[in-house]
């Protein structure tokens, strides 16, 4: 297989292969707690996106320098170095997401997703594949987060990215922005996702 073949393999694994919502079940935590409307998704999604290229990258770069007994704790530091970034950015610049976010931001760091890719892939592999496979699993992420977002939010408020698309005295299903909304929506989407796979 060639190397421009390898890595569009890559690129397509984290998006509807491997997706980490949909297929491999990972970071539920931010997906159950997040998911009430599109617009969270999205913003959690590319907190995500963010900090998974970085550390994706760095971890590609340092992997010959890291002592092989002390790989876990180096890999958290970098990550949540990122993490700390992308939360002083987020609340700089993007205020309104970073406070509907709030805790979720910080969790980042025990994301088993982040984790998971720089131990798996990133430390195995090139700094071009790692940085691909990174790039493959935020977007991954970030799309499905918005998918079951919007789902959640259209169900449950008539609304997709806070545009109401209903009118007010339309009915609606409240259960969908509650907690136990998250998890019916999760299951039906990832049942339709792997139908449309071809997974039985």
């Amino acid at each position: 297989m060639s190397s421009k073949n390898s890595n569009w393999t890559i690129f397509m694994r984290g998006l509807v292969k491997e997706n980490p919502i949909f297929v491999m079940l990972l970071g539920m935590c931010p997906t159950l707690g997040v998911t009430t409307s599109a617009l969270n998704g999205l913003g959690m999604g590319l907190a995500t996106l963010f900090v998974l290229i970085l550390s994706n990258t760095a971890i590609s770069l340092i992997k010959t320098l890291i002592p092989d007994q002390v790989r876990i704790p180096a890999y958290i530091v970098v990550i949540a170095s990122f993490v700390t970034m992308v939360d002083l950015l987020m609340a700089a610049y993007w205020q309104p997401m970073h406070e509907k976010l709030g805790l979720f931001i910080p969790l980042i760091v025990v994301n088993c997703i982040i984790l998971g890719r720089a131990e798996a892939f990133a430390a195995k592999s090139s700094t071009l594949q790692a940085v691909i496979d990174g790039l493959s699993m935020g977007i991954g992420f970030t799309w499905a987060l918005a998918l079951l977002g919007g789902t959640r939010e259209l169900l449950g408020s008539g609304a997709i990215f806070d545009y109401p698309l209903v009118g007010e005295d339309a009915s609606t299903m409240l259960l969908f922005i509650m907690p136990p909304g998250a998890f019916l929506a999760l299951g039906y989407l990832a049942l339709i996702i792997n139908k449309l796979r071809g997974v039985k």
